[in-house]
């Protein structure tokens, strides 16, 4: 008698996945650097039975952060340039930005990086508990109208899971220049056990500007910058 795989309700995936065309340096970005720089074993179909996904030796048992939804990757490849003693996961859907990280990846050769191009709800299920010491959810989409607010990143559906994920004294950064999100997550974020330690318009010592909060600065828009611990 086979096992049969586990199976889990039906989500909606909201966003753009392909923006303008690629230039022909990052369609090989793609084509030559994405499968090698790849978390597999992440998809459903990878791995149907959702088992835990093998994190070494390529974490070689340091510690590990999450970016959710890098963007371009500034940010990401920043940190994991800075903090080589560092495991760095970056979960992205959106194809234009990963191949715009994965140029700088080139530029940078760090090796202490891993990409899942896709949904992050895919590594919450995969992930260990407690596995995480440090998340970063920077200028995340802000789903203006009210009735997709419940397509923030700052509800319940992900909290919940990515507490689980978050080991003790975890800390949770979030960045965002949209005041209705920042109440939102001031609201939300404690409801999945995290607690408020930095709530500030300064941003982290190590802190690394996005190409969305310059344009969010040239636009008069203010950052806000919420630390909590889990």
């Amino acid at each position: 008698m086979t096992e049969e795989a586990p199976t889990s309700p039906r989500r909606n995936f909201y966003g753009r996945i392909k923006g303008k065309t690629l230039r022909a340096s990052q369609k090989s970005y793609l084509e030559e650097d994405l499968g090698p720089l790849t978390l597999h074993g992440v998809t459903r179909d990878e791995n149907p039975s959702r088992a835990l996904v093998p994190l070494e030796p390529w974490r070689a048992q340091r510690p590990l952060w999450l970016e959710v939804g890098f963007g371009g990757g500034e940010h990401l490849i920043h940190q994991a340039a800075q903090n080589p003693s560092v495991a760095l996961l970056g979960a992205e859907p959106f194809v234009n930005g990963i191949a715009m990280l994965l140029g700088k990846v080139r530029a940078q050769n760090v090796t202490n990086l891993r990409l899942h191009p896709g949904d992050v709800r895919d590594l919450f299920e995969v992930l260990p508990e407690g596995s995480l010491t440090k998340v970063f959810l920077n200028y995340p989409d802000p789903w203006p109208k009210a009735r997709h607010h419940r397509r923030r990143f700052v509800t319940q559906e992900y909290l919940i899971p990515l507490a689980r994920l978050c080991a003790p004294g975890a800390e949770f950064r979030v960045a965002s220049d949209i005041p209705d999100y920042i109440r939102q997550a001031r609201e939300e974020i404690p409801l999945a056990g995290f607690t408020l330690t930095a709530d500030t318009d300064a941003p982290w010592e190590d802190w690394f500007s996005t190409r969305y909060e310059q344009k969010a600065l040239r636009e008069d828009r203010t950052p806000h910058y919420l630390t909590w611990r889990r």
